[in-house]
């Protein structure tokens, strides 16, 4: 396709298209010409795409891929795109792929020797992350956090323990229902004064920025009858050099400083327990002797004239 000419030709291939996340103005120029000149457009749900296909008047034949049927109809797909076809892929909003599907197709339109098109479109993860006022040089998208309570908070604790070298923000997408259940895992692991930001409805009429503590804004949200629309997640994970060097020191010296960061007592030996291995018992019944000790040695001091 030549830059110089304003309506090239569509060439053969797999288009994977970004679609709007709510607001149709966002639907790109490329886009729209790609959706109108494509042979056939899968969708993860054809109903939803239809939708948008009827708004900007696009007759382009549809067909169903979605996650239950993506790998069966990925091989018929892939016949048409072997077949000198024009096929795009949406979702049924933003990128395709991206907790998604449509990467199954992908890797087998790539295997099948298919040239793979990207064309760019919204997504909510970047788009909460520019307007989060959190890090944005480095970040980590995660996706969707497990269902099970058990399982999510085990994964937030494994992202705890990550030492990054800078700051960077955890970005993930959660659902409205479980979303004061994962707020308040975030203050038990990270503690309070953990910084965060629910990003809500994007996009859409009522799109909503709550940033804070992950104190702060649990206790927002909790105050509401109902908390609809979909939400992205975004976390602060800040260097964790100080927790490093606070291995070398004493039991005493590790619970002042992850008191510093929010953390009470009791979540700040499980987080030491967690850490070294120890339970949380012994690890008391240490922190005890050693205020005993310290409460000895200062009685030892000499009065100060």
């Amino acid at each position: 396709m030549s830059d110089s000419d304003p309506n090239p030709e569509l060439a053969p291939g797999l288009y994977v298209v970004g679609t709007p996340i709510g607001n149709l103005e966002d639907i790109t120029l490329r886009a729209l010409r790609v959706l109108k000149s494509a042979d056939r457009i899968a969708c993860e749900d054809t109903r939803q795409t239809q939708k948008l296909l009827n708004h900007f008047q696009i007759a382009t034949p549809t067909v169903s891929l979605h996650q239950h049927n993506e790998r069966e109809r990925s091989a018929e797909l892939v016949a048409d795109l072997q077949a000198g076809k024009r096929i795009a892929l949406v979702s049924d909003a933003g990128m395709p792929g991206i907790s998604d599907p449509g990467g199954w197709l992908t890797q087998a339109a790539i295997a099948a020797g298919i040239v793979i098109y990207p064309v760019p479109g919204p997504n909510a993860a970047l788009s909460a992350l520019v307007a989060s006022g959190l890090p944005t040089s480095e970040f980590h998208f995660l996706g969707f956090l497990p269902e099970k309570s058990g399982a999510r908070r085990t994964r937030l604790e494994e992202l705890s323990q990550s030492h990054a070298e800078t700051p960077k923000t955890l970005i993930v997408y959660e659902a409205p229902h479980r979303i004061l259940e994962t707020l308040a895992d975030l203050e038990t692991i990270w503690g309070p004064a953990l910084r965060v930001v629910v990003a809500r409805e994007l996009t859409k009429l009522h799109e909503e920025f709550l940033r804070g503590t992950v104190q702060e804004v649990r206790q927002a949200l909790a105050t509401r009858d109902r908390i609809r629309g979909e939400i992205t997640l975004l976390i602060e994970s800040l260097p964790r050099a100080a927790d490093e060097a606070a291995t070398t020191q004493s039991l005493l010296a590790q619970m002042e400083y992850l008191a510093t960061q929010g953390l009470n007592e009791k979540d700040a030996l499980k987080k030491l327990a967690r850490e070294s291995g120890q339970s949380k018992s012994d690890l008391y019944r240490e922190l005890q002797r050693e205020r005993a000790k310290g409460s000895r040695l200062a009685s030892r001091k000499p009065p100060q004239s």
